[in-house]
C-alpha cells in the first residue's frame, strides 16, 4: 500500500491512524473467520478469507483492503476483541 496514502488514513469513528495488519496478525484473523468465530462491526458473519488489511495503532478494529483499495467503512470493521488467538503486539 502507498506509503503516502497510509499516513491520511485513520478509522472512521476513532480517527485513531491505521497500519498494516502483520503476517501473523493476518493468519490469525483467517483462522477465526475459516472457523466461522468473525462477524463485523455490523454483526454480519466474514466467510470470505482476506488477502491484506489494516488495523487501527490501538488494535481494535480491522479494515479489509480489497484490490489494493481500503474499506474505511464503519460497518464493515471487524472487532478484535472477538479474536481469542489474535496475537499481542
Amino acid at each position: 500500500m502507498d506509503k503516502r496514502l497510509l499516513d491520511i488514513l485513520c478509522c472512521p469513528v476513532s480517527k485513531t491512524p491505521v497500519r498494516p495488519l502483520s503476517k501473523r496478525e493476518l493468519d490469525a484473523l483467517n483462522d477465526a473467520i475459516a472457523a466461522g468465530t468473525v462477524d463485523s462491526v455490523a454483526g454480519v458473519a466474514v466467510r470470505e478469507r482476506i488477502a491484506e488489511a489494516l488495523i487501527t495503532i490501538d488494535r481494535k478494529v480491522i479494515y479489509r483492503v480489497e484490490d489494493g483499495i481500503p474499506v474505511m467503512l464503519p460497518e464493515e470493521g471487524i472487532g478484535t476483541l472477538q479474536l481469542t488467538d489474535f496475537p499481542a503486539a
